[in-house]
């Protein structure tokens, strides 16, 4: 049976790894209050002595719109056996947007191990809002039925400083799109305000070494905002997802060179997820060959090539009428492989990160997607050995032009004063229409 677990809401150390299968949580409330939450891991006696009766505290917690009930506090009890002894200590993964469409393609894969791998058992903690709390559980109520033996707990909630408790992993989704009119500076400083929140929120409760992706729009900064105002977390660790426009990159020059994408490396994608990217052909390499020896057509590498990643989603959305959710899933998942697992030996792949101590001569405190290497333990090192022409280092100069008048547009989201905006034209995001 489940516990109903009284305790305080301060920050604790992460559950140990339970041999049942794991549970679900409905959590609508601040840490700051008293909470009402379902527990497998603790016993009835233990409850009872850290609070009073179920009945009263239920009439005690601050009124939700629902309390712990039907599939979320149903137990599967999977008995340890040989194979659950071998697993690794339990990961706690924080997802907001948790409803929405990339969400829908991404929490499968978490759950059955394709991400963190077959012997990591994972906790996922999913954020949504109000108008979305229905579908998150129907979300939770489809990752149940799934059966994933690796998935130990579903929480779900409205309010990040409930759902980013201990969260190792931060997967920020949720943003709202620009609409029909909307000024790009609007954008920014409406999905800044969420970020800000929710930096926050990871600030306040999150593990102190907890890996960040934010791919919410204006994602690169998005990411300086939320980092901005997580200042007990390590710079270093904020992601903005470039990672789709590098796989876009590869599936281009594969095309043109009559190969298949896996022979493509070395890819970069420089500076700002929106039309100002740069996609690397300099130092990318085919059958490890630098890219200009195997296609010599300079012009369509300089042109057709660049303009075809850049805008690619927005040609996705008239082709389909809706945004790339599934690739941008994928793309989240090779994110977090890359990290999680070693660079083959001479490779590399493309992250926005924080660019202060960068050896490119890149401004200072933005983030900026550049290339990174890494020994598979979640952190990475910026790849010192690459090429610069003129023609790629003005391209990337207008894109960090570009982030530098973004970052003047949101300083009082990040601490700097009042927010000036002259950004310098009205560039579009990849998938913006």
């Amino acid at each position: 049976m489940a516990a109903i677990d009284l305790s305080s809401p301060a920050r604790s150390s992460p559950a140990p790894l339970s041999p049942r299968r794991g549970s679900l949580h409905l959590l609508l409330r601040r840490p700051r209050r008293p909470t009402l939450r379902c527990s497998l891991d603790a016993a009835p006696k233990q409850a009872q002595a850290q609070g009073p009766p179920a009945a009263v505290a239920a009439e005690e917690a601050p009124t939700a719109r629902k309390e712990c009930y039907g599939v979320f506090c149903t137990t599967y009890d999977l008995r340890a056996d040989e194979k659950t002894k071998s697993w690794k200590s339990l990961v706690n993964v924080a997802v907001s947007g948790a409803a929405g469409m990339i969400s829908n393609h991404l929490l499968f894969k978490l759950a059955s191990g394709e991400v963190f791998g077959p012997d990591q058992p994972i906790a996922l903690k999913l954020l949504g809002s109000e108008r979305s709390i229905q579908a998150l559980e129907g979300v939770a109520m489809e990752l149940e039925d799934s059966l994933y033996p690796l998935l130990r707990e579903v929480s779900i909630g409205i309010d990040p400083y409930v759902v980013f408790e201990d969260a190792e992993w931060a997967l920020l989704i949720g943003a709202k799109p620009r609409g029909p009119g909307m000024e790009r500076s609007a954008l920014l400083d409406i999905n800044g305000q969420i970020f800000a929140e929710q930096g926050k929120a990871l600030n306040s409760v999150a593990s102190r070494n907890v890996k960040v992706i934010v791919v919410g729009n204006p994602c690169n900064t998005n990411a300086l905002i939320c980092l901005k105002n997580a200042p007990n977390i390590p710079a270093k660790n904020f992601h903005a997802l470039t990672r789709l426009d590098e796989n876009r990159a590869k599936c281009q020059l594969a095309l043109k060179a009559g190969v298949f994408y896996d022979k493509v490396s070395n890819m970069t994608i420089w500076g700002n997820h929106s039309t100002t990217q740069v996609p690397d052909f300099l130092n990318a390499k085919i059958n490890g060959r630098p890219v200009k020896e195997v296609i010599k057509d300079t012009k369509w590498l300089e042109d057709e090539f660049t303009k075809t990643v850049q805008k690619r989603g927005g040609v996705l959305i008239q082709k389909w009428g809706r945004s790339s959710a599934a690739s941008t899933a994928v793309s989240i998942v090779d994110a977090i492989r890359s990290l999680v697992n070693p660079t083959p030996e001479g490779d590399w792949f493309s992250t926005g990160v924080y660019t202060t101590g960068n050896p490119y001569g890149i401004a200072e405190d933005i983030v900026f997607s550049m290339p990174c290497r890494s020994k598979g333990d979640g952190d990475y090192e910026l790849v010192k050995d690459v090429a610069m022409d003129d023609f790629l280092w003005e391209r990337i100069k207008k894109s960090e032009a570009e982030l530098l008048a973004e970052k003047r547009c949101v300083a009082h989201l990040t601490g700097e004063g009042n927010a000036f905006c002259d950004l310098p034209g009205d560039t579009m995001l990849p998938g913006e229409m």
